[in-house]
């Protein structure tokens, strides 16, 4: 009897001891549902005229505009939709008298037809042009559509139906009609100063045109049409020139994705008396000179001083540069050895307030730069990460997004000629919101096999314990052009993913965010590194890397090494888990990519008719090592993926169970790759934590 009541009482001691030790690596714990609870900002707009500004809150899945108007900026919901229904809010821009908001509620057709409808509402679901009056709020809708571009000076807004050009009035009741009829896709649709004509781009497949539709006269122009491929209008101060992009004609080969061959191009100016059009600046025929696409609106602008402003990467940066509209040497508007990523223009035209990582790699910080070359002033510095900076139609104040590593992304404002800034709508984070539990990510640094320094951002749980051996993971953003910040992140899905990665760490996890090759931030060679994703897997030993720098640690044990990410993240999970299950004891795998031979999406990653392409891209792939896969994962995707084929998932269980590696899942019917519904999120993040807690965790 007494041998029963010691081995209670032993029993008993233990379970008090694993008690207290799972309260205390709790006890700085917070949900997940806390951590994802701040509405996220995004699109800030200003309107053409005095102080009035407006924005996208995506508030737990409800998506709505909210507006300020200075000088105090208090904050206010226009539009309001209560539902986590998965309808994107997206193209916020001012009516010219700043009376109205034009907006797309709604998602874009996949290649079937179909919008995206994540609820499986059975009355399915649309895309189309709204305008919200500042007033009261009041919604309109315009037409089916997307893409609309609002008139300069009244309230026609032209917009993309069926690949063709649609213009429509909010005053006026007149249905909407389509522009005009032409040959070819009709997009891009860039207004005239004076709003009397319309330059577009028409698309025919192996080439394309820059028309010009004038109202009054009732026809188009086609501006020094070629064999080439011409895109991005552009109109002078004067209405009397257009710039645009040229690039030369590909023929037959076909265009793959990050493909590094050079894709040259050059800025012409065409003038409308005659047509023609001369080139005022062409690039170098070498892969950094190629067209930097992820410049978007900013790879050409035309600026005051008739001076054009173009983004190039010609050093290995992407930078932003200015011309003479009549020729010359480009000068340098933003420096080398780092990278602009958001710019906007002062009203006047005149000056840049831009994004960029200058001075702080990891961030993101706000400069001044006038388009005539003199040299950048920096308006913030620090510890925050600003981005999408706008200035107001009375050129007084700048508005922009901010975050540092314990506050989430929100909105400022702050006096163009410099000062303090302040948050605005500061009553919508909520109360219960864990800022002060959260960690500040350290900043380290690692080498891959080959030399390559690699960055990442280190999270560890903020009571760990001197000497206790903890469980790791390690995160991999998608894309692969992404890159991970010290602090909540600009884009919404990596702004979920921070907050994981934040959450992981209160639960115990010591969780490693690596920047690994072929992402951005530091440089057009890192980005298209070679033998990168299909072409050989280079980045893959930017993980491994990680793996044994965690290893080298004190605090980490080495036989409790986790994966996750999402997209190419997903890819990378798996493809660790296949090569290395002695390295990596479980991974959670989001929508990744198992098999680069087949082709996963719209886009093309290789040339799928080179045998030899799709051998290398095969081996570069998981499945190429499922032989060797023994560690235990958790599948999460969603069947309307329109980035990565939902079938990439499918095969990959199917290998798996034949191999016998014991793997879970969750599916999601009808959501797509950038999940729609919060409650998504927050079912695939809590799946991801139990998962790792149930093959991590010491039992």
């Amino acid at each position: 009897m007494r041998k029963i009541c010691t081995l209670a009482f032993f029993f008993t001691v233990i379970f008090l001891l694993q008690h207290f030790a799972s309260a205390q690596q709790t006890s700085n714990s917070f949900t997940i549902e806390q951590v994802l609870s701040s509405p996220f900002p995004s699109d800030m707009v200003a309107a053409p005229g005095g102080e009035r500004i407006a924005w996208i809150f995506d508030d737990q899945g409800r998506r709505n505009i909210w507006v300020a108007e200075g000088p105090q900026f208090d904050a206010k919901q226009l539009t309001h939709y209560t539902e986590d229904d998965g309808q994107e809010i997206e193209d916020l821009a001012f009516t010219a008298d700043g009376k109205w908001v034009v907006f797309v509620r709604g998602g874009s057709k996949n290649q079937a037809g179909e919008y995206p409808n994540p609820t499986s509402d059975v009355a399915g679901a649309t895309q189309a042009v709204y305008a919200a009056a500042w007033r009261d709020g009041k919604v309109k809708k315009l037409d089916d559509g997307n893409s609309p571009k609002v008139a300069p000076t009244d309230d026609r807004v032209v917009y993309s139906k069926g690949n063709q050009l649609w213009i429509a009035s909010i005053n006026e009741d007149q249905k909407p009609r389509q522009l005009f009829v032409a040959r070819g896709n009709n997009s891009s649709p860039a207004w005239s100063h004076s709003g009397s004509m319309l330059a577009f781009v028409s698309s025919r497949g192996d080439h394309s045109f820059v028309g010009v539709y004038d109202f009054t006269k009732n026809t188009i122009t086609y501006l020094s049409p070629s064999v080439d491929r011409d895109n991005t209008p552009r109109w002078s101060q004067d209405d009397r020139r257009v710039a645009f992009i040229r690039q030369p004609a590909r023929g037959s080969q076909p265009q793959l994705i990050f493909d590094d061959a050079p894709d040259p191009w050059a800025i012409m100016v065409a003038d409308l008396n005659g047509g023609s059009a001369r080139e005022i600046w062409r690039s170098r025929n070498d892969a950094n000179s190629s067209l930097p696409f992820m410049a978007d609106e900013n790879i050409l602008q035309w600026a005051a001083g008739d001076r054009l402003v173009f983004a190039s990467e010609q050093d290995n940066w992407q930078r932003l540069y200015s011309v003479s509209a009549q020729g010359g040497t480009p000068v340098p508007l933003t420096p080398t050895g780092c990278e602009f990523q958001d710019a906007s223009y002062t009203p006047d035209h005149r000056s840049i307030i831009f994004s960029s990582n200058c001075g702080d790699i990891d961030r993101r910080h706000l400069s001044r730069v006038s388009v005539d070359g003199a040299s950048p002033e920096a308006i913030t510095q620090g510890e925050q990460i600003e981005w999408r900076p706008v200035v107001t139609g009375d050129s007084a104040n700048l508005v922009f997004f901010k975050s540092d590593a314990r506050t989430p992304a929100m909105p400022y404002v702050m006096p163009l000629a410099g000062g303090a800034s302040h948050m605005l709508a500061a009553s919508t984070l909520p109360a219960n919101f864990p800022s002060s539990q959260l960690v500040v990510p350290q900043k380290v640094l690692f080498k891959a096999a080959d030399g390559l320094e690699i960055h990442g951002q280190l999270f560890l749980p903020p009571n760990a314990r001197q000497g206790e051996h903890l469980p790791a993971i390690i995160f991999m953003h998608g894309g692969p052009i992404r890159q991970m910040l010290l602090g909540w992140h600009y884009l919404y899905y990596y702004h979920n993913a921070y907050g994981m990665n934040q959450y992981l760490a209160s639960r115990g996890y010591a969780v490693l965010s690596v920047n690994y090759r072929s992402g951005i931030g530091y440089g057009r060679n890192f980005r298209m590194a070679q033998g990168r994703g299909a072409r050989g897997a280079t980045e893959y030993q930017d993980i491994v890397a990680a793996a044994q720098y965690l290893r080298r640690r004190g605090d980490i044990n080495p036989a409790k090494i986790g994966l996750w990410g999402g997209s190419y993240g997903g890819y990378l999970t798996a493809l660790g888990l296949a090569r290395n299950s002695d390295l990596f004891a479980a991974g959670v795998d989001l929508h990744g990519v198992h098999d680069w031979s087949q082709i996963i999406s719209a886009a093309r990653w290789i040339d799928y008719n080179n045998p030899q392409a799709k051998q290398t891209a095969f081996q570069s792939s998981p499945v190429a090592s499922v032989v060797k896969w023994r560690s235990p994962v958790l599948l999460i995707h969603g069947d309307d993926d329109r980035n990565v084929s939902f079938s990439q998932s499918v095969d990959l269980a199917h290998r798996l169970r034949e191999q016998n590696v014991h793997f879970e899942q969750l599916i999601f019917p009808d959501e797509v790759h950038d999940f729609l519904l919060h409650r998504h999120w927050l079912q695939a993040y809590h799946a991801a934590s139990d998962f790792f807690d149930s093959q991590l965790r010491e039992r």
